[in-house]
């Protein structure tokens, strides 16, 4: 073993190394539980609101009703996109997927921003810029959906909140209050999650004093992987192949016995289980019998007992919100732009934060390559 591998252990995909520290959210592995400053993530989705969550961590504390008044009328008034947006989103071929195209977007929107010229550090114009590149998301995932399926974009109706209004946009109507408080929800339990992959991609970008919006295209970039944003789509799709809650435990039996990647289950963080899927299954199950795809929520019941039993790995949120986001009939592969519209909030909020105290993030590598050969002239290779 070299002094270098002594001098720098070695964690494959840096797990349990500490990278940095935040003030944003806390992942307490042994409790199973989640806060975003403080406040447990299940209280602020039962209680709150997304816009709630999204004053609270670019802000840092919950808001009055005067303060979130304030703050729902400066969304409303940042929830327009520049029609020059979508004509990018028109030259895209259509076999795009929405990750891409949502990653696309937020690279044309940049120069559009009225605070495009002010430099990475101050910190005022990016919190400005945070509140813009929140509230243009669900308008631009919606919008950019329904130019790839050949509609006309929709003008964004922001009294309807950002959940509603997404809703409105997808469907080209007001959708009823369940649905909406249901996907209000789902955004706030993905806002944001400690040192993620892709947040973690968010801070090192920004550390090199790139602006903002870098930040949460490298974060966009990041969350496309099925390893990460992906799953959702990967674990729906994973049981509409299972086709029927009889095929499950032949299909989950064969799945373990060949080695296949089981999507939606197991978590880095979480040891006893995500505390968000415990919140949310309840409610995503209830849901798909409500819309009738029942059979979802059997399978579901099969593949958690199993996965428990054999392998003791819970289900992540993706695998309930994946399922659930199938029977309020939204795109399957809209599920990650969605993941996008809540967890923007939470790039922005660690950007700001990294930029606050920055110090360039730059880890050392432990070197496994040749050494010391010798050069040979190009006529003797």
């Amino acid at each position: 073993m070299s002094a270098t591998v002594m001098e720098y252990p070695y964690s494959p995909g840096l797990e349990n190394v500490p990278a940095g520290k935040s003030t944003i959210s806390e992942i307490d592995s042994e409790r199973s539980s989640l806060q975003y400053r403080g406040y447990d993530v299940h209280d602020l989705a039962d209680h709150g609101s997304f816009e709630e969550v999204v004053y609270l961590l670019l802000l840092g504390a919950l808001p009055n009703k005067t303060q979130l008044d304030g703050f729902k009328k400066q969304i409303a008034s940042d929830i327009e996109v520049p029609t020059q947006i979508y004509d990018v989103l028109r030259a895209l071929p259509k076999r795009v997927h929405p990750m891409d195209s949502i990653r696309t977007a937020y690279s044309a929107l940049a120069p559009f921003d009225p605070d495009y010229d002010r430099p990475s550090t101050d910190i005022e114009a990016d919190k400005r810029k945070a509140v813009r590149i929140v509230a243009k998301a669900g308008t631009m995932v919606a919008n950019g959906w329904r130019i790839r399926s050949g509609r006309d974009p929709l003008q964004p109706r922001p009294e309807l909140g950002l959940a509603g209004n997404f809703l409105y946009l997808l469907n080209g109507k007001e959708a009823d209050a369940e649905t909406t408080r249901v996907l209000d929800k789902t955004l706030t339990l993905y806002a944001e999650h400690g040192f993620n992959a892709s947040t973690f991609a968010n801070r090192v970008t920004v550390s090199t004093l790139s602006d903002l919006y870098s930040g949460v295209i490298t974060g966009i970039g990041t969350l496309r992987g099925p390893l990460h944003g992906g799953a959702n789509e990967e674990a729906v799709r994973m049981m509409l192949e299972i086709g029927s809650p009889a095929k499950a435990q032949a299909w989950i039996d064969d799945a373990l016995a060949t080695k296949k990647k089981i999507m939606g289950f197991g978590h880095r963080e979480y040891k006893k289980g995500d505390s968000r899927a415990f919140y949310i299954s309840p409610t995503a199950k209830e849901i798909a019998r409500k819309k009738g795809k029942g059979e979802m929520a059997e399978i579901a019941d099969v593949l958690e007992k199993t996965m428990l039993d054999r392998k003791n790995l819970y289900p992540n949120v993706d695998f309930p919100i994946g399922y659930m986001y199938y029977s309020l009939d939204i795109p399957i592969d809209l599920f990650t732009p969605i993941f996008v519209m809540a967890r923007v909030a939470g790039y922005c909020a660690h950007a700001i934060e990294q930029l606050e105290n920055n110090r360039l993030i730059r880890p050392t590598v432990i070197y496994e390559g040749a050494r010391n050969l010798p050069y040979v002239p190009l006529s003797s290779r």
